[in-house]
């Protein structure tokens, strides 16, 4: 009886959670925990006591090992098993970030967004200081990878090392390194000075290289990081994302020189892993509206320029929005765009708000106000406020997900079924239309199509594959929204 009136109060709950969010507020501070919580499902390494996702197991413990160091710990990128560090430096960027601009408005999230973070920069610091002249950028050989659909605890598959060195540079992976270790680094400045302090000279050392010895990693690497993760916008996009990064943890006139020699002449219409132009922008920015340092007025321009891109009913818009409001970049994974795009609006929208400014898109006057609601918009689309009421955060509403495109999601766990399954054992798991075993709660999907459709299919990548960077570039809005909010 006891446990009938259990399920029927939770059933009631998620019904009333449900009301909530068709009225367009969602369980914001609900969405961020969760959002924080897929970061354990994608832990690479020994798994801590505290671990909560409790399907995962240890994995990846010999990493590093060809090369004869220590490389374990870090993320899996996505639904498959491979350790990519550029995407991988980009999260740990943004959800340090994130936690710059909205800890106050986390609450108990704050703590879960330290560890995710100290998780990434515990590994990146190995990769920047294991061998001397090398910066270590992946573990796993990706093609062999792709090829072999097993959990994480069962990897057979050779766990390559890979590295850019002076000979052969990488510019872009070492810049996003930098970024991330100058950014963790503020966030942990005031709760742990000495591990800030390493994290900080860490970034200086690796941002002198990438200055250094320039070059696109993925022209050394080739097929290790290509298609998977090229560096398609060149890497001075990552030179200025690391000295904007760097400036700020300084204020070293150093970085500034080398900012302005760099140049602020991109015109992007979309922040990723891969172009970091409008982000560095709006970074920059900052100090034009909050310190109202002239010498940094060409960057408020580039950031305003961007948001005009963006902005629905601005003449120079070039994005494009689904009937049912969505922003549509790019066929596959375009919930990064979404997520990345929404906290660069929310942000700018903070920096305004602070100085009162507003700016133009030809004859639309923009403020604060009307930048966080577009930013809104996007956020509780994908909590579940869309035509077919379908949260893209899995585990999060009565409608989400369910058969996403990850290994260890979509296969039994080690705790039920301990006998190993190897690369050709995959198919009954994989093709079924069953749902996956375990739940990877928190993870958002690549999302609906520009139809506002989603099939909802494991093998359809492109919509159904979560990824580290979808899930970090939203902290940040649903930090601000829950902050904001009675939810």
């Amino acid at each position: 009886m006891a446990k009938a009136k259990g399920a029927a109060f939770f059933l009631l709950l998620s019904l009333l959670l449900f009301l909530d969010s068709v009225h367009g507020n969602p369980n914001y501070r609900d969405a961020l925990a969760k959002s924080l919580l897929f970061f354990q499902g994608q832990r690479s390494g020994r798994l801590p006591p505290n671990q909560q996702i409790t399907w995962r197991s240890n994995s990846g413990l010999s990493d590093g090992r060809l090369a004869g160091v220590d490389l374990t710990g870090g993320y899996y990128d996505a639904g498959d098993n491979v350790k990519f560090n550029f995407p991988m430096a980009f999260t740990t960027t943004m959800l340090s970030w994130s936690t710059l601009e909205y800890g106050r408005r986390m609450g108990p999230q704050l703590q879960e967004a330290r560890a995710a973070i100290r998780w990434a920069t515990d590994y990146l610091l190995k990769c920047a200081t294991s061998t001397p002249g090398r910066l270590y950028v992946g573990v796993g050989d990706p093609n062999a990878d792709h090829k072999c659909w097993e959990r994480p605890e069962d990897m057979d598959t050779v766990r390559s090392v890979y590295y850019v060195s002076p000979s052969n540079p990488g510019s872009d992976v070492a810049g996003e390194t930098a970024a991330a270790l100058a950014a963790a680094s503020l966030v942990f400045r005031k709760v742990d000075q000495r591990y800030s302090a390493l994290l900080l000279k860490t970034a200086k050392k690796v941002l002198q290289f990438a200055v250094q010895y320039q070059g696109a990693y993925s022209d050394k690497l080739g097929s290790a990081v290509c298609p998977f993760y090229c560096s398609y916008s060149g890497y001075k996009d990552e030179l200025l994302w690391g000295a904007a990064w760097l400036f700020r943890a300084t204020n070293d006139v150093s970085y500034y020189n080398l900012l302005k020699s760099l140049g602020a002449d991109d015109q992007p219409d979309l922040f990723s892993w891969d172009n970091k132009y409008a982000g560095a922008h709006v970074l920059l920015a900052r100090r034009a509206l909050l310190l109202k340092d002239q010498n940094f007025q060409s960057f408020k321009g580039e950031a305003e320029n961007f948001m005009c891109k963006i902005i629905p009913n601005s003449p120079s818009s070039t994005t494009q929005y689904t009937q049912g409001g969505l922003m549509y970049k790019m066929p596959q994974s375009n919930l990064q765009y979404v997520t990345s795009i929404s906290f660069l609006l929310t942000t700018y929208a903070k920096y305004m708000r602070a100085t009162k400014s507003t700016f133009d898109c030809g004859s639309l006057l923009v403020t604060p106000n009307y930048l966080t609601a577009i930013a809104k918009r996007q956020i509780d689309y994908i909590l579940g406020v869309n035509p077919i009421r379908m949260s893209y955060m899995v585990g999060f509403g009565p409608t989400f997900p369910k058969r996403v495109h990850h290994r260890g999601s979509s296969l039994p766990s080690v705790a039920r079924h301990p006998q190993s399954i190897g690369c050709d054992s995959f198919e009954p798991f994989f093709y079924t239309a069953n749902p996956n075993p375990n739940i990877l709660v928190g993870a958002i999907v690549g999302g609906p199509n520009q139809n506002d459709g989603f099939p909802d299919d494991r093998s359809d990548y492109s919509h159904s594959e979560p990824a580290t960077y979808i899930n970090a570039a939203i902290v940040g809005p649903l930090a601000y929204f829950a902050g904001s909010s009675n939810a």
